[in-house]
């Protein structure tokens, strides 16, 4: 019988109802068919009344929060219950049932992982490179909260946590668990929303986020940083990582 741990699954949200409503759908689904445990904590930096019913339709606990992604993650870990805590983006889509692998990765001794970097939708040939690079890019570096990271509960508290920050947020949660013990990748699951590179453009869009991740390598602020990243709201939580 494959292992069902129980699944404290934590997403921080801003004004994203209507990514959010498909991703609950979801989980609720695999739930239910697959007779899995799961604890689902949204962390709402919008406070939003229509976030809060949204949750109530798919038995989801809703938190309200102040605007820091990286506060928000805290904040679901305090109200997880359960030993593996699984770090979600608003707009990400599932493929297939992750939930065995991540439970298979931690029985096996992982103090934690994430998931290939995978788009969404209809692919082209710059979302089939930019997947190629992004992917061995955080095989040698760190994947980043849209790749889905999870993690055994006392991991996360022995490596300090996410960083009460509105960007880079799991950075040094990363490092240090890699430290710890084993952090795997698991090859299919999450899927991230490419909406933004869309918009601004596949090259001008990762070259951005590059700058960014080297600004904060040689010493730049996170919170001095996110003003760069072109955020309205330093909460906007499904907005992909650099």
């Amino acid at each position: 019988m494959p292992d069902k741990t129980p699944i404290s699954v934590i997403i921080p949200c801003w004004r994203d109802e209507a990514l959010l409503g498909p991703l609950l759908s979801r989980l609720h689904q695999l739930a239910t068919r697959s007779r899995q445990v799961l604890q689902i904590i949204v962390v709402d930096a919008a406070r939003s009344p229509s976030c809060n019913r949204l949750c109530q339709q798919h038995g989801a606990q809703w938190l309200p929060a102040t605007p820091c992604r990286g506060e928000q993650l805290r904040l679901g870990a305090e109200h997880a219950r359960h030993s593996i805590l699984w770090f979600l983006h608003a707009d990400a889509q599932l493929l297939g049932n992750p939930l065995p692998d991540i439970q298979t990765a931690v029985a096996s001794g992982a103090v934690g992982g994430a998931f290939a970097f995978r788009f969404a939708g209809p692919s082209c040939w710059q979302s089939r490179l930019l997947e190629r690079l992004i992917d061995w890019r955080s095989r040698f570096g760190v994947p980043y909260g849209d790749q889905g990271v999870f993690v055994e509960t006392s991991a996360y508290l022995a490596c300090g946590q996410h960083r009460p920050w509105p960007l880079f947020e799991e950075v040094e949660l990363i490092k240090q668990l890699r430290q710890l013990g084993r952090f795997v990748r698991i090859g299919q699951g999450v899927q991230v929303d490419p909406r933004r590179w869309q918009r601004d453009g596949w090259w001008r869009r990762s070259l951005h986020n590059r700058l960014l991740a080297l600004a904060y390598a040689v010493g730049v602020p996170a919170r001095r940083l996110v003003r760069l990243y072109g955020q309205r709201n330093t909460s906007a939580c499904t907005s992909n990582n650099p």
